[in-house]
């Protein structure tokens, strides 16, 4: 079950949509409840375009941030992310402590580049 603040989804966010990122923005109103990890079962990968892809499987806690959002975030971002045509797909993320929020894993179509970070955080060094 995923956690919800305040009659809001949470949303963990990984890569561009992380404060300092390129698509930020795309969060308009969304509140910010803070940094977090995942649960250590994850590979967060460098794709070389510009972005990052979350993908299950893995040892590693991928760092993140918490929002709260709208729906209507949360269909901006299906739509930035994707969704609608597989290239990543919306599901519930294992943070450190069990609880579960939303998150977009990177979806089988993709035929590029894949560079394990082994850190685990893609902001990192940027």
């Amino acid at each position: 079950m995923t956690v919800a603040a305040a009659g809001r989804l949470v949303v963990a966010v990984y890569g561009t949509l992380r404060r300092g990122g390129h698509n930020h923005a795309v969060l308009g109103g969304a509140r910010f409840l803070g940094p977090a990890r995942t649960a250590a079962r994850y590979t967060l990968l460098d794709l070389g375009v510009g972005f990052p892809g979350l993908v299950e499987g893995g040892q590693t806690a991928v760092a993140v941030e918490l929002y709260a959002v709208s729906a209507a975030t949360l269909a901006r971002l299906d739509l930035l992310e994707g969704v609608a045509h597989g290239l990543y797909a919306r599901a519930a993320v294992e943070l450190h402590d069990r609880t579960e929020v939303l998150g977009y894993f990177l979806g089988d179509g993709w035929r590029g580049e894949r560079r394990v970070i082994a850190t685990g955080d893609w902001m990192e060094g940027r």
